[in-house]
């Protein structure tokens, strides 16, 4: 039988792309504002695990904007931002290296766009053999339809999840799960205030 893949903590890390005010600014506010939300949540649960995060920014930076400080106050010391002139980020060898030093095979996913940055990241990710996890309501578009680049993905072998399906399963990787003493001594005391799902 083939070996069942499941997230853990020390095998993944996570990668923020592009999520930036131009991109943001292309799509309803109340989707953007959760979006921000949700995005902030999702790092401050990597950042409970201690899982490293990538942030890319995508060139000119003047015109595209920063991550919103909604989400930037959350950034922790395992945080590192790279600026990027391709779609695809790992061919920006500065990012490629990055992950490689991190040595982790599992990536998590959020950002924009759906349809080309974050397909095509993921595509580039599957080709270096990293196993890529998308959460699903933490991607967008600035295209009404996005679909196909979602069905493409999942064809070539990007797995898509939920915020609330990681944040159960990075505990549920500890052994013994969430009451006990493992998770306290390995992460600290679990933040009450995080919820364990997106705001829809």
């Amino acid at each position: 039988m083939p070996a069942v893949k499941r997230i853990a903590p020390d095998r993944c890390c996570g990668v923020i792309i592009d999520l930036q005010g131009f991109f943001l600014s292309q799509v309803d506010k109340r989707l953007g504002s959760r979006i921000k939300t949700n995005t902030g949540n999702l790092v401050r649960l990597l950042n409970y695990f201690q899982i490293p995060i990538v942030v890319t920014l995508e060139r000119p930076l003047d015109f595209k904007g920063l991550l919103p400080k909604e989400i930037g106050k959350h950034l922790g010391e395992r945080a590192q931002t790279f600026e990027k002139n391709f779609f695809d980020l790992c061919k920006d060898t500065k990012i490629k290296a990055h992950l490689a030093r991190l040595k982790r095979r599992q990536v998590i996913v959020a950002g924009c766009e759906t349809d080309v940055c974050v397909l095509q990241s993921c595509l580039g990710l599957l080709s270096l053999g990293y196993e890529v996890y998308v959460i699903e309501e933490l991607i967008f578009s600035s295209s009404p339809n996005a679909d196909a680049a979602i069905a493409r993905m999942k064809a070539e072998g990007v797995v898509f999840s939920t915020y609330k399906t990681l944040y159960y399963e990075l505990i549920e990787a500890v052994e013994g799960g969430r009451h006990t003493e493992k998770l306290l001594e390995d992460y600290g005391p679990f933040p009450d205030d995080l919820s364990d799902s997106s705001l829809q």
